[in-house]
């Protein structure tokens, strides 16, 4: 088994992430590159000049996550100019809400990291670091996005401070005043990730910078219902089990004297993300699932095809930090009203419902290298 040593770190993201930036930073001094200094991906200079946070990345969703056994391999020897990152295996697992409807102008996400405590019982998982995204709506290429983590880990409290102090001036006043309006849940999905890094270096077509994307394989399910009762025409709270395989900039190395244009960012980021997807597009061709949303927006699509109407949702009244408590002193079970709903229980069975078990991290890690 290759050895990963950052999965110990899934409860505490500090140290991963110092610990990934040091692995990024022994790659390249492997790839005979001194000196070379990491970038986070810069900000978008529209031609009106407007500046905005870009997320750029591609993906493919897929029926099975057995279709990407050895998709490393694949890109390994397809593409010689992208080196893995060493010990760069990192993995999670996270339900995300989508807490505005399909009338909304942009997406609002809801995002929690979750974790076992020692010895528990694994059929339990318990929420940690809830992040908090506005996004763009669609699947579009260049999306723009912006994300905090939640004050105090409490998703009843107003972020729009957070976001202020994060993104300035790149906070566009409709943006700044969607993040204010109540949220309200819609559905959910869980999701188990795999994830890795790698270098895109290409001297000969892109000079001196070194490119690094983030990798990550999902294998997911979505609830057929935004509070994850069970749906009686599928017999299950889940409607849809899939997977995707996301690359995405996570920023560039360059030399401490090398002088790079936005123009020339901007080219060597979107370059990069259609070589590495040139390979894959071809691998996947037949298999690939034609889904032009994101995941967040499919929970929408997914809970109205399933019976769920604009009017229920909203009658539902379901809040965000309710799938965080293990009990709830106003909701009641339809079949008895002495009964609460646990709706963390409900949260669970995305992980863990015995028909649509999401795989173990390690596993997916394993199947994909």
């Amino acid at each position: 088994m290759a050895d990963r040593p950052l999965l110990k770190h899934i409860r505490d993201h500090s140290v991963l992430f110092a610990e990934l930036a040091g692995y990024r930073d022994q790659t390249v001094s492997n790839l005979g590159l001194s000196g070379y200094e990491f970038h986070k991906t810069p900000k978008f200079y529209s031609p009106t000049g407007q500046r905005l946070t870009i997320e750029p990345e591609r993906s493919i969703i897929l029926p099975s996550l057995t279709s990407l056994k050895n998709v490393r391999q694949t890109l390994s020897r397809e593409l010689p100019a992208l080196t893995d990152v060493i010990n760069s295996e990192v993995g999670y697992r996270y339900p995300t809400a989508a807490l505005a409807g399909t009338k909304a102008p942009f997406i609002k996400r809801l995002r929690s990291e979750y974790f076992h405590r020692v010895d528990e019982d694994r059929s339990i998982c318990r929420p940690v670091n809830l992040s908090f995204g506005i996004k763009s709506r669609g699947k579009g290429d260049d999306r723009q996005e912006y994300e905090v983590w939640m004050p105090n880990d409490d998703p009843s409290q107003n972020p729009l401070p957070l976001f202020i102090e994060r993104y300035g001036e790149d906070l566009p006043h409709e943006v700044r005043h969607f993040v204010q309006q109540p949220s309200c849940v819609h559905g959910w999905m869980g999701v188990k990730r795999a994830a890795f890094e790698a270098l895109y270096y290409d001297p000969a077509t892109l000079g001196d910078v070194v490119i690094c994307v983030a990798l990550s394989v999902d294998a997911y399910n979505i609830g057929a219902k935004p509070d994850l009762s069970l749906c009686e025409q599928l017999e299950s709270s889940i409607a849809v089990s899939n997977a995707e395989l996301e690359w995405e900039i996570n920023g560039y190395y360059a030399p401490p004297d090398a002088y790079l244009s936005h123009d020339e960012i901007w080219h060597a980021i979107n370059y990069t993300l259609e070589a590495v997807g040139e390979p894959l597009e071809h691998q996947f061709a037949e298999e690939k699932l034609t889904i032009n949303e994101s995941k967040t927006e499919r929970i929408l699509s997914t809970v109205l095809s399933h019976g769920a109407t604009e009017q229920a949702i909203s009658e539902l009244n379901l809040q965000p930090w309710e799938f965080m408590q293990n009990t709830s002193e106003t909701r009641k079970k339809a079949h008895d009203s002495a009964r609460g709903v646990n709706f963390l229980g409900r949260l669970n069975r995305l992980f863990y419902q015995p028909e649509h078990k999401l795989p173990d991290i390690t596993y997916m890690h394993d199947l994909i290298s």
